[in-house]
């Protein structure tokens, strides 16, 4: 008798490719309820005075409440304070849903903060989030490739893993490309990111770049085909709304401990001639960073590590204002395998590539040549510990193992070196595969 659940009664048939999402065609798994569900936070322009949240709930909910209350030991909360949300409909494949944004300020530093969203007659769990601490505390962060595809099936383990070696991270970063579908087949996909997610976008800080995938091509394959932002962009996440008037929602900046993170969106600056807009905006919060350390965060790569990629805008426009600056890490997705370089002997900037997701690529001869390490058919999740005088970085595969590791020491007079973390590294991992289930020889797994 065949059990139901059993192995056999939901396996995939041998030697075909998984699907991209587990939500069979036509299920409304994911569809609003009154419930708040899709609920993340992310950090103020200034992270130790405030942060934001964004959820969803069906349309029988507007202008919601977000309250909050300095977290105590007792279930007691006391009385808390409360913030009135902008609501915003959707429509979808699974049908229109309001999303709802709570900007939380005036807060103090260093403090845990106890917050939940109201529903239809319903709220969330109370959930916990500390503010960022001064700027010479140590701060732990987590760092994320590309999630994209099968979020639920092979991203989550990802995630949770993430968490379990860093389980004091206060802020976390995405690469960007989260989903892989674009509006009007992607919704399920967004259900399964947030469940793949779990309790990670509520008690820790995230800040995403925006990928390629996240936009959508409006009249494609005709002449008027062009790049259009997707709808579910500006509503999934309470981001600062700090960045070039033409990419409002997906350009932004904000400090963290220490630490100033500047968000750039590589699709506009390459599809839509923002690059000079960019530039100029990146130079002037560059150039006004007080902090010792600097991070640029966007999806796509200054150096791809994929073969026929070639982002050369972003390295005409964009690249001297990072070099200029001396910025310290530049973290970055897109092209699904791993690749880390320099310039030359300088320690700084770093040049980062990762994955997260299960679509793998493969790399090219010129990465090979001039990046190192490489990684080909590999999850990794990446760890960063900082403080004042040192900013250590740690790359690990899903399953913890060290994959890459350096750390860049900040000597007395500003300038900084860099010392490479050997002890414990795996070697570097290729792709065995002639060609993935679906029959590409150009990647390692779909």
């Amino acid at each position: 008798m065949l059990l139901l659940g059993s192995a056999s009664s939901w396996a995939k048939p041998e030697g075909k490719a998984e699907p991209n999402t587990q939500v069979p065609a036509g299920d409304r798994h994911y569809a609003a309820t009154g419930f708040p569900d899709r609920i993340v936070a992310s950090p103020a322009q200034d992270a130790s005075r405030g942060f934001a949240v964004a959820w969803r709930t069906d349309t029988g909910v507007s202008t919601p409440l977000l309250e909050w209350v300095v977290a105590g030991d007792s279930p007691d909360v006391g009385t808390p304070r409360r913030v009135t949300a902008v609501t915003t409909a959707l429509d979808t494949e699974l049908g229109t849903s309001h999303h709802h944004r709570a900007d939380v300020a005036g807060l103090a530093p260093d403090t845990l903060y106890l917050w939940r969203v109201q529903g239809n007659g319903t709220w969330s769990a109370w959930n916990q989030l500390r503010t960022a601490g001064r700027a010479d505390q140590p701060l732990t962060l987590l760092y994320f490739g590309d999630t994209q595809n099968k979020n639920l099936s092979h991203v989550s383990r990802v995630l949770r893993a993430g968490i379990k070696a860093a389980p004091d991270a206060r802020l976390t970063l995405f690469a960007g490309d989260l989903v892989s579908g674009g509006d009007g087949v992607d919704d399920s996909e967004w259900g399964e990111w947030f469940a793949a997610a779990g309790w990670l976008p509520q008690e820790t800080a995230v800040a995403p770049a925006i990928g390629n995938h996240e936009y959508f091509e409006e009249f494609e394959d005709t002449p008027q085909e062009r790049r259009v932002l997707g709808r579910h962009w500006p509503v999934t996440f309470a981001l600062p709304r700090n960045g070039i008037d033409a990419a409002d929602t997906s350009t932004y900046w904000f400090d963290y401990q220490g630490v100033r993170i500047a968000v750039l969106d590589g699709t506009s600056a390459l599809d839509l001639g923002t690059a000079q807009a960019q530039a100029a905006w990146l130079d002037k919060v560059l150039a006004d960073n007080p902090h010792p350390w600097s991070i640029v965060l966007l999806h796509q790569p200054f150096y791809s590590p994929r073969e026929g990629r070639e982002n050369a805008e972003l390295r005409d426009v964009l690249l001297p204002v990072v070099r200029r600056h001396q910025v310290d890490l530049v973290l970055q997705g897109h092209d699904h395998t791993y690749g880390r370089r320099g310039e030359g002997q300088a320690a700084t900037p770093q040049y980062i590539v990762t994955v997260a997701g299960p679509k793998q690529y493969r790399l090219s001869d010129e990465a090979r040549a001039t990046m190192a390490p490489v990684g080909e058919d590999t999850q990794l999740y990446q760890v960063l510990t900082i403080d004042p005088r040192h900013l250590r970085y740690a790359a690990r595969t899903v399953t913890g193992r060290l994959y890459d590791g350096f750390e860049l020491d900040r000597e007395a007079d500003g300038s900084k070196r860099k010392t490479e973390l050997t002890e414990g590294r795996i070697a570097p991992r290729d792709c065995t595969r002639t060609q993935t289930l679906k029959g590409r020889a150009d990647r390692c797994w779909e």
